[in-house]
């Protein structure tokens, strides 16, 4: 965690975009959430999860475009961005949400790192674990919910890996458990 409170100072700017990325299970949600309790600077910081944006279990590219469009484009031109959550349990998008260009600006996700998103991000993370820790992570947190979509959502990050390297555009790479 100091190496990454490290780099968020390092940026010296009062608005910055954390990425951090890694394969379901890894601890992407926790290392969001511990880094927003230890957060460096005064004021608020925003956290947005790509399990909210997500548009169902097929949707891994889907939910890292909206991302990309819905809130890191607008946070790179000072506007204020405005995106949806999904309602798994619907099926369909939810209510929105605004993202203030003004704060600094976490987001988490698989999927979340590749050439086009880093170049609208200033700190970005990439978490590695072994699969079987990752699996058993996961099916703890979502168990029954998840269990069934596992290999196919698997399959979406596997593509994530080949298209876009996520791990060369990481300024920071984290071994997890």
């Amino acid at each position: 965690m100091a190496r990454l409170i490290e780099a968020v100072r390092a940026v010296g700017a009062a608005n910055p975009v954390v990425l951090i990325d890694g394969r379901s299970g890894a601890g992407k949600s926790t290392l969001a959430r511990d880094l927003v309790a230890q957060w460096p600077m005064r004021g608020r910081v925003q956290l947005v999860a790509l399990d909210s944006i997500y548009p169902g279990w097929d949707g891994l590219d889907q939910g890292v475009e909206r991302a990309r469009e819905q809130i890191l484009v607008p946070h790179a031109r000072g506007l204020i961005g405005v995106w949806e959550r999904w309602d798994w349990a619907a099926g369909e998008p939810a209510e929105a949400h605004a993202v203030d260009p003004s704060l600094p600006l976490i987001i988490e996700g698989s999927g979340l790192l590749t050439p086009v998103t880093a170049r609208l991000s200033d700190v970005r993370v990439w978490l590695e674990s072994p699969a079987a820790s990752r699996k058993q992570r996961a099916l703890t947190r979502d168990g029954d919910t998840y269990r069934p979509h596992w290999e196919q959502w698997a399959r979406q990050e596997e593509a994530h890996l080949v298209r876009d390297e996520p791990h060369q555009h990481a300024t920071l790479l984290f071994a997890m458990p």
